[in-house]
């Protein structure tokens, strides 16, 4: 992740370019979810498709076995099919990189909670999604699972500096 920060001319705000802390990982997160709450079609200069803004986004909060880090890997992979099928925007799911080697974060983001209790229907109905939380549950390599819902606050997102204040 790190790497594309970099490529992209983006770079983090930690002191080191190849280490990323929870509280950076929220504010990029959080960063991620307010672009697609306002709409933005770009991230990090790659295009996302977007239908409709956002309004709220899921951020999943997995301890993990790093043990079973590649499970995890896959698991997560196999999302990237299933959520946009079942009506939610993934936004991403993050391995842990550098530091805390138990923690992975995932990003679904909805138009509404409404939708969001939609796209539960569906994942439930889902045969892929179906398997998937089975093979995890078989695995065991997810030892504990946070969603928390968030929302951007208006006039807080995109602000640009002030030309010549101090930083």
């Amino acid at each position: 992740m790190a790497a594309r920060m970099l490529a992209s001319g983006t770079t983090p705000s930690a002191p080191s370019a190849l280490q990323i802390d929870r509280r950076e990982f929220m504010r990029l997160a959080t960063t991620f979810a307010a672009a697609l709450t306002v709409g933005c079609d770009v991230v990090w200069g790659e295009s996302i498709p977007m239908k409709t803004a956002v309004k709220i986004t899921c951020i999943i909060r997995y301890e993990i076995d790093p043990y079973q880090r590649d499970a995890f890997k896959e698991y997560a992979e196999n999302w990237a099919r299933v959520v946009p099928r079942c009506g939610g925007h993934l936004v991403g799911y993050f391995l842990p990189y550098e530091g805390t080697n138990n923690i992975a974060w995932g990003l679904i983001a909805f138009d509404s909670l409404a939708s969001y209790e939609a796209y539960k229907k569906k994942l439930k109905a889902d045969p892929e999604a179906r398997n998937n939380f089975a093979a995890a549950e078989a695995k065991r390599f997810i030892l504990r699972e946070e969603r928390n819902f968030v929302e951007i606050v208006d006039g807080t997102f995109g602000v640009s500096a002030v030309p010549g204040a101090a930083a």
